[in-house]
């Protein structure tokens, strides 16, 4: 099976449905959680090489990687990044739910994969995009004034085993600690390029294919401890909530507002959302108010306020943001 993403920027899903069966593929709506997926079964013509396809009515692109677009439900206007955005997919995304209003910064590292990413952007009818060929880690002083970013970050891959059974053989904890090290540059990175004091932003979304508690919950603790700002709800209504603790590890006990997904329980790559609000523009960790002692371990303040009071913020976030992303 096979999955697409019906390019909202051109025919609606309804009529791209009916205009693909009658090229011979036999497939359906994705779910009910999105209204822009196809599943396709099976098909007697090439996926990738439709009129349709070459037109940019669809993207062949995973379900598991519409999550973190859903999350990040960029808004129109708005000055948004994807920090990682080869091939595309979600970059063209994120350029139709903003209505190819707005500028959208599709970066990545890798100036060989620019071609792919250009060309995506150009067949699917992308107005709004500038690419550019950035080190994440070096974004904050290319820009700091974004409304949104979105970091898909490198990671391991272990979770799309299931469609990929040579990753497990590939990988080993050698890699894991490379792009878990590699992840904390890039979300600090990430969370330096927002504007905290965004009217409709101030938002970041992390997101990785792989399933190790080391990429994800780690990832975001190490975050929270470092830059003034916390998690709030993703707006994905599915999923497993994220750990917050793990082997003996304690995370801070919001990391229950990040979301994992599981090929054997939700029928896609395993995948892993945290969605960041941003609260001050200060780098650093959160700053310490008066009369309350520094806890500095190699120049971070760490757990200087409360956890109590990080939960009231992120609780009292909840219910404006669920509106937001819904």
């Amino acid at each position: 099976r096979t999955t697409i993403r019906t390019n909202p920027l051109k025919p609606r899903r309804k009529e791209l449905a009916a205009q693909l069966i009658s090229r011979g593929m036999n497939l359906d709506p994705i779910d009910k959680w999105s209204a822009v997926g196809l599943v396709i079964y099976d098909s007697t013509v090439p996926i990738g090489a439709t009129p349709e396809y070459l037109a940019g009515h669809y993207m062949l692109q995973s379900a598991s990687s519409f999550l973190p677009c859903i999350a990040l439900a960029p808004q129109e206007q708005e000055k948004v990044l994807d920090m990682c955005a080869s091939p595309g997919g979600k970059s063209t995304y994120l350029a139709a739910m903003m209505k190819n209003t707005g500028v959208l910064f599709s970066n990545d590292a890798n100036p060989k994969r620019l071609k792919s990413l250009a060309a995506n952007i150009q067949r699917m009818g992308v107005r709004n995009s500038v690419v550019t060929n950035y080190d994440g880690r070096v974004y904050p002083s290319v820009s700091a004034s974004f409304d949104r970013v979105l970091l898909d970050a490198p990671c391991s891959g272990l979770g799309v085993i299931s469609k990929d059974p040579s990753v497990r053989l590939q990988k080993d904890e050698g890699d894991i600690s490379r792009c878990s090290a590699l992840q904390k540059e890039l979300i600090l990175a990430a969370i330096d390029s927002v504007d905290a004091r965004s009217k409709t932003g101030g938002y970041i979304v992390f997101s990785t294919c792989t399933i190790t508690v080391e990429e994800n919950e780690a990832t975001i603790d190490y975050a929270l401890k470092r830059r003034h700002v916390k998690l709030v709800e993703t707006g994905l209504d599915f999923g497993v909530p994220g750990f917050a603790r793990f082997r003996g590890k304690n995370f801070h006990p919001s990391l229950n507002l990040t979301r994992r997904f599981y090929p054997h329980v939700h029928n896609m790559d395993g995948f892993f959302v945290a969605k960041l609000k941003k609260l001050s523009n200060v780098k650093g960790p959160k700053p310490v108010p008066d009369g309350v002692k520094d806890k500095t371990k190699g120049g971070d303040v760490e757990d200087a306020v409360s956890e109590d009071e990080d939960m009231e913020e992120v609780e009292g976030e909840e219910s404006g943001e669920e509106g937001e992303s819904g």
